[in-house]
């Protein structure tokens, strides 16, 4: 029996979805796109698909989020029928299909919305439903489906696409690239690019990959290329060995994209990457290193958790996403042996994740979806960051064998296919005794994360007892099982005891009867999820913890404290952090520690009192720096001084390194350091005349040259100047380069600005609804946190509850995501301004 029958309207609702895939099967589609040398000529194109059919009196639904005069003609099984277009559907009466097999013929002008057309490349993006932006098709991704191919450019550029490239068939001034049919795979995963690209092929492993770039720096490319090329290798082989699955499809290229979207997406055969991610120069640090390593690694991995098994519906959108990340930190680990696997896992993934739960706007990992439109408001901090810690609590819980061996027999059973969460749940519940459903409901199904609270009691120099309590942070009495450790701290040792967290309560049995410890150290191997205490004593006894994973874990949950109200101020946090970048060896705790610094003088401190912060930090970081031989570390620092400089003296030293193209002793500034620099001084009303555009002449890349350019009104000292750039972003077509629209939002609103830029806030709120529509799926986020996170007044906090309040009917999913990034302005306003009027 038939699901419900869908109504045609907008989107693909899940109604919709759940009806096609039990009428429809045998999917393929073959595509010609006709792509002009001019960006703003449309592109002529026309499609065959091909079914089989099973009979029902409903009309067929082709989805296509385009107008309808983008349509030319149809022929159905060869007979040409009159063109039915509503709510973004061509519909095709049943009276023109045949039980069986079928064909629709499409002749239609491509939908530009995620072409990503520049002046000489363009590049397609389609997740999580923006293949019907471009092409008719049925856009769900359990109708899996081969694509076939032919692309006609300009003669000078290069073409990549799912599949194996068969022919390349030059004519005058243009060429025809045509390609093997695809394996069968999703819609978001179909995928092409095709522009002025070098292309470099190299071996690994016996598979033979092909590259495309724009990148023109000779010393980026001469550094990079090896590692890229190894990394991709080294991430296959480990694959094939943990999931004993050979590497599931014909080809594995790649092509690097300047300013993408994302740091990379997982095309079958033709991954995408943001092309600052690949390459890299000498000046790079290696926590630069192993975030290249770990991106190649997540996409290498959704070739099996994505691409072979596909979720059967948005909602599971996260279980991709927590697999490539889970199985992503494992290949980093063995193919950079020399890191610290669960330090770089806990700086990754926590403050990530709690930059999300910790706030009004916190959603759970698992989240309901009635229609695809809906869907890119799901991919966030929560699936990227929470995700991966909940899997490494429920490999705790089932033993690394157990849960690999339950991922093998998933992976089998459901290749070229697709599956649900519970799929999976069914399978692993055979290779555990633990109660799967109640873990899952907590970690999964719900929001937000525990709060830790602890009674030690002495008597005779001895623990007494030591009791841990949970409750959910936000009162309730929610219970998250899980595991953590707790470090007592003595003298002369560190002693470590493992919590097993399953209850709202729990004695620590093997503490009793110990010396009393100096201090303790909660969450000290970084693996225990939630807000927890910190010891006083601890604070000043931080050279006892030798462990850097320790160091971090302490250091989180003190910028946690502080951001609740609790225990320290975040002028007494600042104060420690200067202090501890004197003593910290380990460069991924340096970067940490900078990072959070830099956030507490702009974001919690008031106007008034941060130059005074900024001068004290000023005056140790900078010997530091000099001092310091390790040089990722003096990088971090000199980062750090850059981001922080607020006095005469830190502005004028800065500015003679630009000027002079005369880095400090010891640290390699490359052309996007003094880009970057550049910026930092503009930012800063520098008196430099001229500034920004001797910078632009000093950048070779055209690609980065139109990025700088883009970005200069936004950082003009003229404030009508930012007030028409502003005003600019309200056309949807200066929002097509998002990186350069976020990168640009950052410093308008940059806290030295906050003066003049508040007035632009409201609008930025009213423009959201439209963003959501027209922008990529991580465009809503990134432009809300460009725009709101540095704010820290009263003022601000109620202009934001005014626009909620004014909009009770509100996509409910947007909300989350402006209370997401609202969280500072709250936070702020209340750590900082809590005792005003």
């Amino acid at each position: 029996m038939l699901n419900s029958q869908p109504k045609v309207e907008t989107g693909v609702s899940e109604v919709l979805a759940r009806f096609r895939k039990q009428t429809i099967s045998e999917l393929a589609y073959t595509l010609q796109f006709d792509i002009p040398a001019q960006k703003s000529e449309p592109i002529p194109a026309s499609e065959t698909l091909s079914f089989a059919w099973k009979p029902n009196t409903q009309p067929l639904q082709i989805d296509f989020k385009e107008q309808r005069d983008h349509l030319t003609r149809i022929l159905v099984n060869q007979a040409e029928i009159p063109i039915r277009f509503e709510k973004e559907h061509v519909l095709i009466d049943p009276s023109h299909l045949k039980p069986g097999a079928n064909t629709v013929a499409i002749q239609f002008t491509a939908g530009n919305l995620s072409l990503n057309r520049n002046d000489d490349y363009l590049y397609t993006l389609l997740v999580p439903d923006r293949a019907r932006t471009v092409f008719p098709c049925f856009d769900q991704p359990d109708l899996k489906a081969s694509f076939q191919l032919t692309l006609t450019v300009p003669a000078n550029w290069e073409a990549m696409t799912n599949g194996a490239l068969q022919s390349r068939t030059p004519s005058g001034d243009r060429q025809t690239f045509r390609f093997a049919p695809s394996e069968t795979i999703s819609t978001y995963l179909f995928s092409f690019a095709a522009g002025r690209f070098e292309s470099v092929g190299e071996q690994r492993n016996g598979r033979t990959m092909q590259f495309l770039h724009r990148e023109t720096d000779s010393s980026k490319i001469r550094l990079s290329m090896e590692p890229i090329f190894t990394l991709h290798g080294d991430a296959l082989t480990f694959l094939e060995e943990y999931t004993q699955i050979p590497y599931p499809f014909k080809k594995f290229d790649f092509v690097a994209i300047p300013d993408f979207q994302y740091g990379g997406m997982e095309h079958v055969g033709a991954i995408q990457y943001r092309a600052s991610s690949l390459f890299l120069d000498n000046g790079a640090t290696r926590d630069q290193k192993l975030s290249r390593a770990t991106l190649i690694a997540h996409e290498t991995s959704h070739m099996w958790f994505g691409d072979l098994v596909t979720m059967r519906w948005f909602d599971d959108v996260w279980m991709k996403e927590v697999f490539a990340n889970f199985i992503a930190d494992k290949i980093t680990q063995a193919s950079m042996p020399e890191s610290n696997y669960d330090l770089e896992f806990l700086l990754a993934h926590f403050p990530a994740a709690y930059d999300v739960d910790r706030t009004e706007g916190a959603n759970p990992i698992g989240q309901p979806l009635a229609n695809l439109q809906e869907a890119g408001t799901l991919y966030g901090g929560i699936i990227y960051h929470k995700a991966p810690i909940m899997m490494r609590q429920l490999e705790r819980l089932m033993g690394k064998e157990a849960l690999r061996n339950g991922l093998r027999d998933y992976l089998k059973k459901y290749a070229y296919s697709n599956a649900s969460w519970p799929d999976l749940i069914a399978i692993l519940d055979a290779y555990t005794p633990a109660d799967l459903q109640r873990w899952n409901r907590v970690w999964v199904n719900e929001t937000g994360r525990p709060r830790f609270t602890y009674q030690l009691k002495t008597a005779n120099d001895k623990i007494a007892s030591f009791v841990i309590s949970q409750v959910g942070e936000d009162g309730s009495a929610r219970q998250w099982p899980q595991f953590f450790e707790v470090a007592l701290v003595y003298p002369d040792r560190v002693e470590q005891l493992t919590v097993d967290m399953n209850q709202a309560q729990v004695a620590l049995k093997e503490a009793v009867g110990k010396a009393v410890p100096q201090f303790v150290v909660f969450n000290s191997t970084g693996q225990g999820y939630g807000l927890f205490p910190v010891d006083e004593r601890m604070v000043s006894g931080m050279d006892k913890l030798k462990d850097p994973v320790t160091r971090a874990a302490a250091y989180i949950s003190l910028f946690e404290n502080m951001l609740s109200g609790q225990s320290i101020t975040p002028a007494q946090l600042a104060k420690v952090y200067i202090q501890q970048l004197a003593h910290e060896p380990e460069e991924l705790n340096v970067r940490l520690l900078t990072s959070q610094l830099s956030d507490i003088v702009w974001r919690f401190t008031r106007p008034e009192d941060r130059l005074a912060l900024a001068t004290a930090a000023e005056k140790e970081i900078w010997p530091l720096m000099q001092q310091e031989t390790h040089a990722g570390k003096k990088k971090l620092l000199f980062r750090c001084y850059q981001s922080i400089a607020l006095t005469t003296e830190a502005r004028d030293r800065l500015y003679g390194i630009w000027k002079n193209q005369q880095a400090p002793a010891g640290v390699t500034l490359t052309e996007d350091d003094y880009t970057s620099l550049a910026l930092a001084l503009a930012v800063r009303d520098y008196p430099a005349e001229g500034l920004l555009e001797e910078q632009l002449k000093r950048i070779k890349n055209p690609d980065r040259k139109k990025r700088l350019q883009f970005m200069m009104p936004a950082l003009s000292a003229d404030v009508a100047t930012r007030d028409a750039f502003f005003a600019s972003l309200k056309d949807v077509l200066n929002r097509e380069r998002e990186a350069y629209v976020t990168a640009a939002l950052g410093y308008l609103h940059h806290p030295l600005r906050a003066a003049t830029s508040a007035k632009y806030l409201r609008a930025s709120l009213d423009l959201l609804e439209e963003i959501q529509r027209t922008g990529d799926i991580f465009f809503p986020e990134s432009w809300l946190r460009s725009t709101l996170s540095t704010y820290q007044t009263p003022e601000v906090a109620h202009l934001i509850r005014t626009f909620l309040a004014e909009h009770p009917t509100y996509n409910p999913r947007l909300k989350a995501k402006l209370l997401q990034a609202a969280d500072g302005p709250f936070r702020a306003s209340k750590l900082l301004y809590s005792n005003r009027g």
